[in-house]
């Protein structure tokens, strides 16, 4: 059995049962023959069918909103903008797919009809996270339905039911059966889909070591897998940056939905002309969050996934005062931080180094830590120093200086005045132990099609 722990009192808020072996079987056999016939619709077709299915979402936003808040513990007064943001990344996707999934035509041959035509990959299996389960999965499951491909989703054992209202919203859209499946399963029986012989794409969010798993399963099967592991992202303050606009967006880009975002960042790098009055800004900001119960509408910072998450996060916090950072928030100041519960009061720590767990591993949790640099130069070695490489940020008034520095940065997304957002348009993808692959822009359906080619001799 699965059983969902809410993070918000410790109940039991969801149990389900995993899929038996028979019920994988089926799924499996669905998905390949479904998708035989839904190839052969048109573009326009998929794309009623997807848009029918995003409305019927959006139209359950409350619904949606307060089963998030108490399946992975978002506040309320914030969940049902992940849903917003949903609706945003499939209508992108969507209005963009006929143009997209057109035949390449290349330059005229004389006696010649020659062409690209892009074909669906067959059975997309996409395994979802968590911290964003409307958002992460939306990513993969539009363009890749909207390419011709079926679908099985596998959601978090924390959010079951968000692979269920997806499965509502396209059986009310009237999608033909077998296009698009979830089911409930244990790692070991992940890991034997991943290996089935009728999965020909997976699509993974999660952990690094996940994503190794997932590597490990599709070797040797020649098939492709986008894998989007996480990340220790950062941000850069320029000497001519707007401070107060800086504070308000680097603090939120930390500390939203707890700390638990993949982009959320976690590293900050601050050059020394405004280090002292960006420090003094940003704990008078977070000083000023609110730790509580989600389902109340005046928290702004709800508890972590779980405990064990929570205790991870004050274990790096600790060992980093232990070497020598300096804790800037008052955690008494934060009643509803309790030890030994999911309950986690925000921190910002400074006299950080790279030597420290805080500035080098993913914390995944409500805390940040603050360098000085003295030059741009200092703040690319100290942003490239890291394992991970998903986004990262400079604040600044120089567009040009940014453009320079982003050039030199590892990541897969480069901000200037801005962090820990996804742009539709725009290719999402890591480099390093974030992953590799990418979802959403046009380039997402270059990964979710094969390329076949028509080259046709006209008759003499």
């Amino acid at each position: 059995m699965i059983k969902t722990i809410s993070p918000v009192d410790g109940s039991t808020y969801v149990e389900r049962s995993y899929a038996t072996s028979e019920e994988i079987k089926a799924a499996l056999v669905r998905a390949k023959q479904a998708q035989k016939q839904w190839r052969q619709l048109s573009v326009g077709q998929r794309m009623a069918y997807c848009s029918k299915a995003i409305e019927a979402l959006v139209t359950k936003k409350a619904e949606l909103a307060n089963e998030l808040c108490w399946q992975m513990g978002r506040p309320i007064r914030y969940a049902a903008g992940e849903i917003d943001g949903l609706k945003e990344r499939a209508d992108y996707m969507i209005n963009i797919a006929e143009a997209a999934l057109k035949p390449v035509v290349v330059e005229k041959k004389s006696g010649f009809n020659r062409y690209i035509k892009r074909e669906p990959l067959g059975v997309v299996f996409i395994i979802a996270p968590w911290n964003y389960p409307y958002l992460t999965a939306v990513n993969s499951i539009i363009p890749a339905l909207l390419a011709g491909n079926s679908v099985i989703i596998k959601h978090s054992a924390q959010t079951p039911l968000c692979a269920e209202q997806f499965a509502e919203a396209f059986k009310s859209a009237g999608l033909p059966l077998g296009i698009f499946q979830f089911l409930h399963l244990s790692h070991q029986d992940t890991e034997k889909v991943i290996q089935s012989s009728q999965i020909d794409y997976v699509a993974f969010t999660g952990s690094v070591k996940g994503g190794v798993m997932v590597e490990h399963a599709i070797a040797g099967r020649f098939i492709s897998a986008s894998l989007e592991l996480g990340g220790k992202d950062s941000a850069y303050v320029r000497h001519d940056a707007n401070l107060d606009e800086t504070v308000a967006t680097i603090i939120d880009g930390a500390y939203f939905n707890s700390g638990q975002s993949c982009c959320g960042i976690e590293r900050i790098y601050v050059h020394s002309d405004v280090y002292h009055a960006f420090v003094e800004k940003a704990v008078d900001l977070v000083n000023q969050y609110q730790l509580g119960d989600p389902t109340d509408t005046k928290t702004t910072l709800g508890p972590l996934v779980n405990t064990a998450a929570a205790s991870f996060v004050r274990a790096q916090i600790d060992e980093a005062i232990a070497q020598g950072a300096q804790a800037h928030i008052d955690v008494s100041h934060f009643t509803a931080n309790i030890k030994d519960t999911a309950y986690l009061a925000p921190q910002v720590l400074t006299n950080v180094n790279h030597n420290m767990r805080i500035m080098s591993e993913e914390s995944f949790g409500p805390v940040v830590g603050i360098m000085k640099v003295a030059s741009d130069a200092e703040a690319i070695s100290l942003m490239n120093d890291s394992e991970f490489g998903l986004t990262a940020a400079v604040f600044t008034q120089d567009e040009q200086a940014a453009i320079a520095i982003g050039e030199k940065v590892e990541c897969g997304t480069w901000f200037m005045n801005r962090c820990d957002y996804l742009d539709p348009a725009l290719a999402w993808s890591g480099v390093k132990n974030s992953g590799n692959g990418c979802s959403l822009s046009v380039l997402a359906f270059e990964k979710l099609t094969r390329p076949k080619s028509f080259h046709l001799r006209q008759p003499v």
